[in-house]
C-alpha cells in the first residue's frame, strides 16, 4: 500500500503518467517498468520496431504468460477443490485458461481498449484479446514477480469475474471443439483406444490417442472412454495452438495424404457389354491408373 502511494507521487512528475494510470486501473497497483505492459498490448499486426529494426509484439510475452497462468490457476484450483481427482482439476483449470474465457476477461477488465493492432487483423483473430491477457500476465511476472501475478488473478480476476464452483460444473466439450476445428481446416481426426488399465481400486482406466492426418496429437486418460477422448482432445488443441512445428507437420501430412502417388488419366477403353434394351455393344470411358514403373 505504501509502495503504491510512493509510486503514485513519483508518477505525478512523469510526462507519460497517463499511460501508467491506465495500467493501474486494470492492475490495482502501479507498474515499475511500463515497457513490459506496452509490449504486451502490441498485436503482431502492429508496425512497431526496435532500434535494431526487430518487430516488437506480444508473442513472446504471450508464451511466458501462458505458462505462468497455467501454474497460478493450477495452484488456486488445487487448493480450492480439496480431495478432487486430477482429471477434474485439469478440466476446471482448462475452462478458466481457455481462449474464450480469457477473451471475455480481457474485455471485462478493459484490456481490449488498449491493444494496438491493424483493423484488418481484428476481423481474422477472434482471440486477440485473450492472447493479450496472457501476454499481460507475462508482463506482470517480469515486472513484479510470481506472487504479484497470483495476487492479481485471485483479487482482480477470480474474485470479481469467476465463480470457481460454477465454472467447475460448466460443460466443456474439447472433442467437439477439435472436430469443429478439423472440419474448418479440412483435417482428418481419429480417436484410438490404445490401452485399458485398472487403478489401485480396480477401476478401469482408458487411454486414448487422437491422431490428426495420421500423426499422434495427444494422449488422454480417464475413467471412461469419453473422458479419455476429452483429455486427449484438450492436449491436441493446445498442441495445435502452441506448436508451430506440429502445425506445419500436419499440413505436410495432409498434402501427402490427399495427393495421389500416381496421377490418374482418363483412357477411353472399348468395353463390350450388352445393352439390355437394345442388345447393342457400347463403349465406356473409365479411369485406369498408370502402372508404376517400379515396385518396391
Amino acid at each position: 500500500m505504501l509502495r503504491n502511494q510512493i509510486d503514485k507521487i513519483r508518477l505525478l512528475f512523469r510526462k507519460d503518467r497517463e499511460s501508467y494510470f491506465r495500467i493501474y486501473r486494470i492492475l490495482g497497483f502501479f507498474p515499475h517498468d511500463i515497457r513490459f505492459y506496452q509490449e504486451a498490448l502490441l498485436h503482431k499486426s502492429s508496425t512497431m520496431r526496435s532500434e535494431k529494426g526487430r518487430p516488437i509484439n506480444n508473442e513472446r510475452l504471450e508464451f511466458l504468460g501462458d505458462a505462468i497462468l497455467d501454474a497460478i490457476v493450477g495452484d488456486i484450483v488445487y487448493r480450492h477443490f480439496e480431495g478432487r481427482r486430477e482429471g477434474f482439476l485439469t478440466n476446471t483449470r482448462s475452462k478458466i485458461v481457455q481462449r474464450e474465457t480469457l477473451n471475455k476477461l480481457a474485455v471485462e477488465i478493459g484490456l481490449d481498449k488498449l491493444v494496438k493492432y491493424t483493423s484488418r487483423s481484428s476481423s481474422h483473430n477472434s482471440y486477440m484479446y485473450g492472447n493479450a491477457f496472457e501476454a499481460f500476465i507475462g508482463a506482470i511476472y517480469l515486472d513484479q514477480g510470481y506472487e504479484r501475478c497470483k495476487q492479481f488473478m485471485e483479487q482482480k480476476i477470480l474474485k470479481q469475474y469467476i465463480d470457481l464452483d460454477k465454472m467447475s460444473r460448466k460443460e466443456m466439450n474439447f472433442k467437439s471443439k477439435l472436430i469443429e476445428w478439423s472440419q474448418k481446416s479440412k483435417m482428418e481426426v481419429s480417436f484410438e483406444l490404445i490401452e485399458q488399465l485398472l487403478d489401485r481400486d480396480n477401476n478401469p482406466i482408458f487411454c486414448t490417442e487422437v491422431r490428426i492426418e495420421g500423426l499422434p496429437a495427444g494422449n488422454g486418460t480417464g475413467y471412461s472412454k469419453k473422458e479419455s477422448q476429452q483429455n486427449a482432445s484438450r492436449i491436441a488443441l493446445k498442441k495445435i495452438k502452441n506448436d508451430e512445428a506440429f502445425r506445419l507437420e500436419i499440413l505436410q501430412a495432409k498434402e501427402r495424404n490427399h495427393t495421389p502417388d500416381t496421377p490418374e488419366q482418363p483412357i477411353s477403353v472399348p468395353k463390350e457389354c450388352t445393352d439390355e434394351t437394345k442388345g447393342l455393344p457400347k463403349t465406356e470411358s473409365v479411369i485406369i491408373p498408370e502402372t508404376p514403373s517400379s515396385v518396391e
